[in-house]
């Protein structure tokens, strides 16, 4: 007996010292980077900006954290960041209803009600490897394990930048299957003296570091939090958009988290980032994890050798300080917005503010061009006359108050009646209009005190109405929500084949973190309407109620750029931004990405080329972009298929731009449109360029 324990010691301390393999096969040393396995130590060093270098120390032997050391050097001289830092990871999962609606494109789904669990993933470090892919150097440590996922950590580093990524890629055989995640980086020993981030008034905030801090969750603006010491920063935030799940509210939910023993789950003091399960308390869909699907469970940590504020400086950067950017001749547009300041303030006898909160957020975040979706629950749309005329008729003079030569606040409604599954609509001037006629009542009449007034008894009276105001129509969040099964329901109908009805509206609806893009769903749609045969364009959507200052706005929003010098003055009506819609002149973007010229052998968006008779064409497109971009990709449609040519841009550094040509061949497609998504699935797409033979 005393013999085998010996023997079993043995083998104990034998497999303690062992050294965790290392496969380099796929390792490049170009861009700068460099990776040398050192006994059981990765160190990889990559060119970050200007004349710094930046410094993983990877640990792979067990037990020990995975990060010995983060560092960042300049002119030979080296800064620890951080130390003897693990990467944490906690993964709630739960049940997805994939029967009453819509399956994966469910938004009507209450997650956080159905049973769930959370859990720690674990790492067990059996095996690594290093990959070059253009110009990210990626190490893979596995394997990770959390319920029914099994996966791997995988680290990032992108040459040009002090910034990298860390992932627990997972996947489950589980069908059904709904998630959240939570992350961060656990110390057990002192790293940093301060916590520091910036309030939602933008205000920086520090407290000290203390080991023995009960966890908290803590409302940052800009979804960033950082821990400090004397050598530098080491800032924590997630992909601005894809992190976030869809909801009907775009509340601040203490996006970030410090301190120890995190849900229970992670004993040890850490900083990083999370999600709240009950989110906005109303629908509450999580995100897809389909079976088989490789799950991105990730965060992005920026290190410096500078201060919190000059780290979260660099931070925001990316996101343009959560402004979208101006891009001569184009202004921005958001759609969908229901307020209802018009019922809530202005008819409900409340003191009406100079300048309402969400007017400032939309200016702060760089909206030129604000369309409302008022009356959304509150308010008499379908009558009687004496409550319609005074709401629309309130909404109209705020809307007029409220713009400017700089900034337009437009009428809009979401009628939901007359088409099937819920729309919006769009005039180019105040339209009074009541979405009910009896059968004695006239379509329009003139009344003295409003003057031309609609009514509306069915779908054939409304695209008499579309078409007498020059009026736009489009399916609201398709084929999902109450649009589940539209437009496809009714693309053989009159009114959709006008070209009044425009055709529908993008958000990233459903989450799904195993997607190199977001909202598949609308872009697929966009390809279908197109192989319809009919010339339908998307533009982007937010569905969101408040718009506060203290609310995550950007990781919700999303806008148009459309293709104008000046905007028009309210007065006058806003017609050219309807021609410039319906004319398919706009790109949409999260953000992050710009077009600011896109052609196909000359002709751009919305225009229609005659190819030559060989099919060959030449894709000219102005890209600026921040984080480092993943792919380009032409789509293209011959009526009845979709075809897809994916061009690789991982060699690309961070805050770039570029002029490309892409050739292609496009003999007997119909239509043509291109996407560019980045490293943290920010993307734009531009609508499609017509083409015959």
């Amino acid at each position: 007996m005393k013999q085998s324990l010996l023997i079993l010691f043995a083998l104990v301390g034998s497999f303690a010292g062992a050294q965790t393999p290392v496969n380099l096969s796929g390792y490049q040393k170009k861009n700068g980077t460099n990776v040398t396995k050192q006994g059981n130590n990765l160190v990889v060093s990559w060119p970050a900006n200007g004349k710094e270098t930046g410094k993983l120390v990877i640990n792979l032997e067990q037990g020990k954290p995975l990060f010995n050391s983060i560092q960042l050097s300049q002119q030979g001289k080296s800064k620890e960041i951080a130390k003897a830092l693990d990467p944490a990871f906690v993964l709630t999962v739960g049940k997805r209803d994939l029967i009453s609606q819509n399956g994966w494109n469910i938004f009507f789904d209450k997650t956080n009600k159905l049973p769930h669990k959370a859990y720690a993933v674990e790492l067990n470090k059996r095996s690594a490897s290093v990959t070059t892919v253009g110009t990210r150097t990626i190490v893979r440590v596995s394997e990770v394990k959390a319920a029914t996922f099994n996966g791997a950590i995988e680290i990032t580093v992108y040459t040009g930048s002090p910034l990298f990524n860390v992932a627990a890629v997972m996947a489950t055989e589980v069908d059904s299957t709904a998630i959240l995640y939570d992350a961060g980086l656990l110390t057990k020993v002192p790293v940093w003296n301060t916590l520091a981030w910036s309030d939602t008034d933008n205000k920086m905030q520090s407290i000290p570091a203390d080991l023995k801090q009960t966890n908290k969750a803590q409302a940052v603006k800009y979804r960033t939090i950082i821990g400090a010491n004397e050598a530098g920063s080491l800032a924590v935030f997630p992909a601005p958009h894809q992190y976030f799940y869809p909801l009907d509210e775009a509340y601040n939910l203490d996006f970030t988290w410090y301190g120890t023993n995190y849900r229970s789950l992670v004993p040890d003091f850490g900083i990083g980032i999370r999600q709240d399960l009950m989110g906005d308390r109303r629908w509450v869909p999580w995100v897809n994890a389909p079976p088989k699907t490789q799950q991105r469970l990730n965060f992005f940590c920026l290190i410096s050798t500078d201060t919190p504020t000059k780290a979260l400086d660099e931070v925001k950067k990316f996101t343009h300080n959560d402004k979208y950017p101006e891009v001569p001749g184009y202004k921005t547009m958001s759609s969908h917005f229901h307020n209802e300041f018009t019922m809530k303030v202005v008819l409900a006898g409340k003191p009406i503010p100079e300048v309402p909160n969400f007017v400032k957020v939309f200016k702060d975040h760089g909206v030129d061009i604000v369309h409302l979706a008022e009356f959304h629950g509150p308010g008499h749309p379908k009558g009687p006359d004496s409550l319609r005329l005074v709401e629309l008729k309130a909404l109209f003079e705020q809307c007029k108050r409220l713009s400017n030569k700089n900034f337009l606040l437009l009428p809009g409604e979401e009628p939901n009646n007359f088409f099937g599954g819920h729309w919006l609509e769009f005039f180019p001037k105040p339209v009074y209009w009541i979405m009910s006629r009896k059968p004695e009542m006239p379509f329009v009449m003139d009344d003295p005190k409003y003057g031309k007034v609609y009514r509306i008894a069915d779908k054939n009276d409304m695209l008499r109405l579309l078409e007498a105001e020059n009026g736009l129509a489009w399916t609201a969040h398709a084929r999902t929500k109450g649009s589940t099964g539209y437009p496809d329901k009714y693309k053989d109908e009159d009114f959709y084949k006008s070209d009044h009805f425009f055709g529908a509206a993008w958000k990233n609806i459903p989450a799904d973190m195993s997607e190199p893009r977001l909202s598949r769903r609308v872009l697929d749609l966009m390809d279908d309407m197109a192989n319809w045969g009919y010339k339908k364009h998307v533009i982007a959507e937010s569905d969101i109620f408040t718009m506060e200052p203290e609310n995550e706005t950007y990781a919700h929003l999303n806008v148009n750029y459309l293709q104008l010098d000046k905007l028009p003055d309210y007065n006058q009506g806003w017609q050219p931004i309807l021609d410039v819609m319906q004319q398919g002149k706009l790109f949409v973007t999260t953000g992050e990405i710009m077009f600011p010229s896109f052609t196909v052998n000359g002709k751009g968006a919305g225009e229609t080329l005659t190819l030559p008779a060989d099919g060959k064409a030449t894709v000219a497109l102005d890209v600026n972009w921040t984080f480092p971009l993943t792919f380009a990709e032409i789509i293209s449609g011959d009526g009845k298929q979709v075809f897809r040519e994916k061009i690789d841009l991982t060699n690309t550094l961070p805050f770039g731009k570029n002029k490309y040509q892409f050739a292609t061949n496009l003999k007997n497609r119909t239509w043509v449109r291109v996407e560019v998504w980045d490293a943290a699935v920010n993307g734009a797409f531009t609508q499609q360029v017509w083409l015959k033979p």
